[in-house]
């Protein structure tokens, strides 16, 4: 797969799931130590927002937070995700997949997404967040 200047969105406005991926120049290894890192945990999360081991309480300063469900290293992170405080809990998957010529695919699939929460604006947000990652997966590797 080829680098994409967009991230690409599977999104359903009546379902539950939102699901985007984006290839990233890097292999997944160069990916992983990224994402575990504060810069691609804020990238992720957003500002305040930390990664941590199974069972770690995370909180971004935009209000959001929830618990690392599932810690899979060079693979795969999951994690709760309340939108505010009140909010009901859903749930975020962060895989990250081989992909041609070395680079990797990294897809968020989010769900339990009521059905009045705005899923388009939910899609840009890990649009975004694919953006940052890969951003800083592209400066990282210029820097080193």
């Amino acid at each position: 797969m080829t680098d994409q200047s967009a991230g690409e969105t599977l999104a359903n406005s009546e379902g539950t799931t939102v699901t985007v991926r984006r290839s990233v120049s890097q292999p997944p290894k160069s990916v992983w130590k990224l994402l575990v890192t504060r810069e691609g945990a804020e990238a992720l999360l957003g500002p305040g927002g930390e990664l941590g081991d199974k069972g770690d309480s995370w909180h971004a300063e935009d209000g959001t937070y929830g618990v690392i469900r599932s810690f899979h290293p060079l693979e795969q992170i999951r994690f709760s995700w309340h939108a505010a405080e009140e909010a009901p809990k859903t749930l975020v998957d962060v895989h990250l997949l081989p992909g041609a010529d070395g680079d990797t695919i990294v897809e968020i699939c989010h769900d339990h997404i009521p059905a009045y929460f705005d899923a388009a604006a939910i899609s840009r947000r890990w649009e975004s967040a694919l953006a940052k990652l890969a951003d800083a997966a592209n400066l990282a590797i210029v820097v080193n």
